[in-house]
């Protein structure tokens, strides 16, 4: 049985030289031939992938909806996720420290390797190839493809409060730390007056978004 046989059935491609599929899941801690080269021709490949499947299905975007559309496809946290559906973790080739901090789950590593895959497959068969790969994949990964990708969290909640409470929520600065060049913001999250949730972050948006989320999933288990 092949090594590789279940990532190359859910990629739906074989590949001819499997030396370079082992190559694309080699972490550079496991040895000195890895995958960030070919992380790096990926990259580029899944940038145009996706940049073409979102020209020719979404006519009606703008040109500013498209790239936040694709900057929500086109990131670790998406690219993870295709990875775990691809089942790369498994095959993974780490060193033991990688190993044992937990490597084979890091959203990084795999997105990674993943990336690492679509730029082999480019290299051994071509754009052609290597497009309709990756678009299957999307498809099956993302089978809606809408406007809810890029809605941030804030906008996410305040659809909901108001949609079930009538009410829009409130952020406020509950503390500052560090100098002014590197300063931590501390945001609450009121609803109805009340403090619901709270979070930090670099800067009063990247905290207003936290706390927003934090909002989000706690009103889900409610």
């Amino acid at each position: 049985m092949k090594k590789y046989l279940e990532i190359e059935t859910r990629l739906g491609y074989t590949f001819k030289d499997e030396n370079l599929l082992t190559q694309a899941l080699t972490h550079k801690s496991y040895g000195k031939i890895h995958n960030e080269r070919l992380e790096f021709l990926g990259d580029a490949v899944l940038d145009l992938v996706v940049a073409n499947i979102l020209y020719m299905d979404f006519g009606h975007f703008s040109e500013g909806d498209l790239s936040k559309l694709r900057a929500a496809l086109v990131n670790e946290k998406s690219f993870a996720k295709i990875a775990k559906y691809l089942n790369i973790g498994q095959y993974l080739l780490l060193s033991n420290s990688e190993e044992n901090n937990g490597g084979r789950q890091k959203p990084s590593l795999l997105s990674d390797a993943y990336e690492a895959i679509m730029g082999a497959i480019y290299l051994e068969s071509g754009y052609e190839i290597a497009c309709k790969v990756a678009t299957n994949i999307i498809n099956e990964v993302f089978p809606v493809i809408d406007i809810e990708l890029i809605k941030d969290y804030k906008t996410k909640l305040q659809e909901k409060t108001q949609s079930i409470m009538a009410q829009t929520p409130e952020y406020k600065i509950l503390n500052t730390s560090g100098p002014d060049h590197k300063k931590r913001f501390e945001i609450g999250l009121f609803l109805n007056n009340e403090l619901y949730t709270k979070a930090f972050g670099n800067s009063k948006k990247e905290a207003e978004q936290l706390a927003a989320q934090l909002a989000l999933e706690r009103l889900e288990d409610e």
